[in-house]
């Protein structure tokens, strides 16, 4: 049995599911094909819901030329500059992702604003 909700302005579509023995699920074929799932899936609690959606291929990639242009400006070269991009990349999801959930809850009206200098920890470059 399937259901269309709305939270917000956004219709939200529910289907019960049952739970395996070894805590497994079916995702539904409607969900599965409309959210564009492939192999794998990430998982998340987000207060006392369990948010399951298709995982993110992408790395931070799209900051890559902002991240070099960056490094290059400190004087990073070389090895130096190879190694301080693969740690700034694996900064840039995490990031983002919590300015997602922080914008998340301050559209549900439970926190205030963030600032840039709140979320990188530094000015804002002019």
């Amino acid at each position: 049995m399937s259901a269309t909700m709305v939270k917000g302005s956004a219709p939200m579509e529910m289907k019960k599911v049952s739970i395996s023995a070894k805590r497994q699920i079916t995702i539904p074929q409607k969900f599965f094909a409309m959210l564009g799932f492939e192999t794998e899936a990430e998982c998340m609690v987000r207060g006392n819901e369990l948010v399951i959606r298709p995982a993110k291929t992408n790395t931070g990639g799209e900051f890559a030329e902002q991240v070099l242009a960056d490094l290059i400006g400190q004087g990073y070269s070389g090895n130096d500059l190879l190694e301080n991009f693969k740690k700034a990349q694996r900064q840039v999801r995490p990031a983002v992702e919590a300015m997602i959930l922080e914008a998340e809850r301050v559209a549900a009206s439970e926190s205030e604003y963030a600032s840039y200098e709140d979320v990188f920890g530094g000015k804002e470059e002019e």
